[in-house]
């Protein structure tokens, strides 16, 4: 019986026993196949082709994983990405020293075998039984090929790796089965074309055009003979023969090569001799992979990209087909990402904030009508060493899309969308409503979609300043931010009316979760992303109709073929006259109200300003009838910290307001993105404003009502206007379960 090593493997003679078996069994007899010589064998070639199935196609052409491009809308490079760094060439555009050097080395016979070479089979089995061991192997150059598409095909999954790798006679008897319909199908020429494509050459490169611009940052087929034989001579053992890491093993290496292909007669001796004495003169390219190369800051649009990809059902159905996808790369990616705009939303991220500052900033830029994704930069630049203050967060979108785990509260750039919802239900722009900065409303004067109260007890909210009492209209509401006027303009308008408007215009929660339907919302107590507000706001600029915001134009494959992609879908959220008034009503904010320091002044813009309780975020999302941009500040890590008291971007904040810092950082994005474009105008509209108090006065003891809705007294018992409440009535909680959230600094 047969004994083994005491470290449980075979002996070497046992070792070379079973390399006789199986060359015999699987080499010869198929061999045999092809070349009936080996009939002398005393093995019958009978039987052994019977249950041959039709060569898979992907042997034919493998689907090789090649680099991905990434181009802007202009066609600017923005990014290259690849699980295998690779770029297929045809045989043309291979150095002839290249083709001859791998065969030369590989199997110098390859043009005179079939796909077995039974020569080299029989000369392996006597040199391995002397030796005592496997010394030596006899896989042909079409066999390596057959093997390395079986690896290509595993990808990265190490169980699928090592099946394509296994010794075994079954393994060994398919790649046998393979190269020889290979052959047939194929012919030398396309068969070393494709093995000099898919074979591995170190330094993460994979195929001789990424190996040559790796090492020599040259194309393939511009290689010289030394340069050939070096690569070459690598295929063997890539970390081995490394020319980065050992220049003098490569060296002898590739001598080794350069004597092969003399002896072999592809060059002379004195040719060989010459590039013997020629030293490795490498210029080495480092490899550049994935959205951490991104140039222009836009390495967060280029992950948004491939998040897109990988999450969208038009690449497939399954997650694993999309992963599939994106992992054979070879395509071409066109993007919207415009290049003048992502310059300018990266010179306002970091124009008033540092990168290292406690809180960060995020710029999102949608153009309404189409929802093409224009910019999207951040203070914090794009990467993986915290050290350096750099992150891969992506502070503009949700977590499926690689950003936070549900946006952040918007604060009181929601309340345009209340207006909205009012508007489209018949009020007035002129509806007044008088309080005074503090009140208490009932949460079941609010009522659901179905019907049923909000919630119990009282709403408590407050507005900014204790001076913000008074009567205002919705321009003048909008204009100064009033929370109580909003908070009885959703009780008229209806609550489930309110969250109805917010999700025509593309309001949403991350992870799935729906809109609360709580009175809060009117005064942004729940999350969005800056994304998705530039959406929002873009549909009043596109005169009420909502288009789903997208970022890639088209994917062409390495074939060439056009792939389907994502289009946006437009739906209309309002009418024109609605969208119409909101545009009028906000061009306030930015004239004389709290977005001052926004406002453009040589074109039509409008916005609004946005900051949640505490200060723990910031806001100012506005536009013009061709841009609409979201700017969010706030904290970034950790527990979200309330800005008072904070010096930011190296200039001291008592307490930070959407007006004071994202307002300026979206002029400046504004201004740089829309420089020297069209200037369009809003669709002219007049807007009808509310009685002022003086006038109220005047006309308080007569009797009626006029028909205009902002002009109405309210009756004994009315929950809307003129309610008075005690002194001490205290307001502005944080209670998001409660509903409550609309405590001051909602501006």
């Amino acid at each position: 019986m047969a004994k083994k090593r005491s470290g449980g493997g075979l002996t070497g003679t046992q070792q070379a026993a079973k390399f006789l078996g199986v060359s015999v069994l699987s080499g010869a007899v198929l061999a045999g196949i092809a070349l009936p010589a080996a009939g002398a064998l005393g093995l019958a070639a009978k039987g052994t082709v019977e249950g041959f199935d039709e060569i898979p196609s992907n042997l034919k052409t493998p689907p090789l994983s090649q680099r991905t491009t990434i181009l802007d809308s202009e066609g600017g490079h923005l990014a290259t990405v690849y699980s295998r760094d690779r770029k297929v060439v045809p045989i043309e555009k291979i150095s002839p020293y290249m083709q001859k050097a791998i065969v030369a080395i590989e199997d110098s016979r390859f043009y005179e075998h079939g796909a077995i070479d039974l020569k080299g089979v029989l000369r392996a089995i006597n040199r391995n039984a002397q030796s005592g061991g496997v010394a030596q192997g006899a896989s042909t150059l079409t066999q390596q090929y057959v093997k390395n598409v079986f690896v290509e095909e595993a990808g990265d999954d190490p169980e699928k790796v090592a099946q394509a790798t296994q010794q075994t006679i079954g393994r060994k008897v398919r790649e046998l089965k393979y190269a020889i319909q290979v052959e047939e199908e194929l012919g030398k020429k396309k068969i070393l074309e494709n093995y000099l494509n898919i074979t591995f050459f170190g330094q993460q490169a994979y195929g001789i055009e990424a190996a040559s611009q790796r090492y020599f940052s040259k194309p393939a087929a511009d290689l010289k003979v030394e340069e050939a034989a070096m690569l070459a001579g690598l295929v063997q053992s890539p970390s081995r023969y490394d020319p980065v890491n050992d220049l003098q093993e490569a060296t002898k290496r590739r001598n080794i090569v350069l004597q092969r292909m003399a002896d072999v007669k592809d060059i002379s001796q004195a040719e060989a001799d010459r590039a013997k004495a020629t030293p490795i003169k490498l210029k080495v390219k480092s490899p550049r992979n994935g959205c951490i190369t991104a140039v222009d800051g836009a390495g967060f649009f280029c992950d948004y990209v491939r998040k897109t990809i990988l999450n969208d059902p038009v690449f497939g159905k399954t997650v694993e087909e999309r992963q599939k996808l994106w992992n054979l790369g070879g395509l071409t990616i066109r993007t919207t990402l415009d290049p003048r705009a992502q310059e300018a939303a990266n010179q306002a991220a970091v124009a008033k904030i540092n990168e290292d500052d406690k809180v960060a900033a995020s710029v999102v830029q949608v153009q309404p009508g189409s929802g093409k994704i224009l910019s999207m930069g951040q203070s914090r630049p794009y990467g993986l060493d915290q050290k350096q203050h750099q992150t891969t967060l992506n502070l503009a979108v949700g977590s499926k899309m690689g950003g936070t785990t549900y946006g952040f509260q918007v604060g009181s750039t929601f309340k345009p969308i209340t207006a909205a919802a009012a508007l489209e239900k018949g009020l007035s722009p002129a509806q007044s409503f008088s309080t005074p900065w503090k009140i208490s409303l009932p949460m079941d004067s609010y009522r659901t979609c179905a019907g049923g109260p909000a919630g119990g007890g009282n709403w408590d909210l407050q507005n900014e300043l204790e001076s913000e009492a008074g009567t205002w209209d919705m321009t003048s509401a909008l204009g100064k931010s009033i929370n109580t006027y909003f908070a009885h303009l959703e009780q008229m308008t209806g609550l489930c009316e309110t969250v109805e408007m917010a999700k025509k215009m593309g309001y949403e929660r991350e992870l799935g979760k729906k809109l609360k339907e709580l009175p809060s919302i009117t005064l942004g107590g729940q999350e969005a992303t800056p994304l998705d507000m530039a959406a929002v706001y873009a549909t009043f600029a596109n005169r009420g109709t909502y288009c789903t915001p997208i970022a890639i134009e088209s994917i062409t494959t390495a074939a060439g073929d056009k792939l389907k992609v994502p289009k946006t879908e437009c739906s209309r959220a309002m009418s024109e006259r609605t969208a119409d008034t909101v545009n009028q009503m906000l061009k306030g904010v930015v004239e004389d109200g709290t977005g001052t320091k926004a406002g453009l002044s040589d074109r039509d813009n409008a916005g609004k300003t946005g900051t949640t309780n505490d200060r723990k975020d910031a806001w100012f999302v506005g536009y013009t009838p061709n841009l609409s941009t979201a700017v969010w500040v706030g904290d970034d890590v950790g527990e979200k910290q309330s800005m008072y008291d904070i010096t930011i971007g190296g200039e001291y904040y008592d307490k930070v307001c959407g007006g004071c810092l994202p307002g300026p950082i979206w002029r400046i994005a504004m201004t740089g993105a829309l420089n020297a474009s069209e200037t369009p105008s809003f669709a002219p509209i007049s807007v009808p404003r509310g009685e002022k108090p003086e006038d109220k006065e005047k006309d308080k003891n007569k009797p009626g009502d006029d028909g205009k809705p902002g002009d109405r007294e309210p009756d004994d018992g009315d929950i809307f206007p003129g309610i008075t409440l005690p002194p001490d009535l205290i307001g502005g909680g944080n209670n998001r379960g409660q509903g409550n959230g609309g405590g001051g600094g909602n501006r």
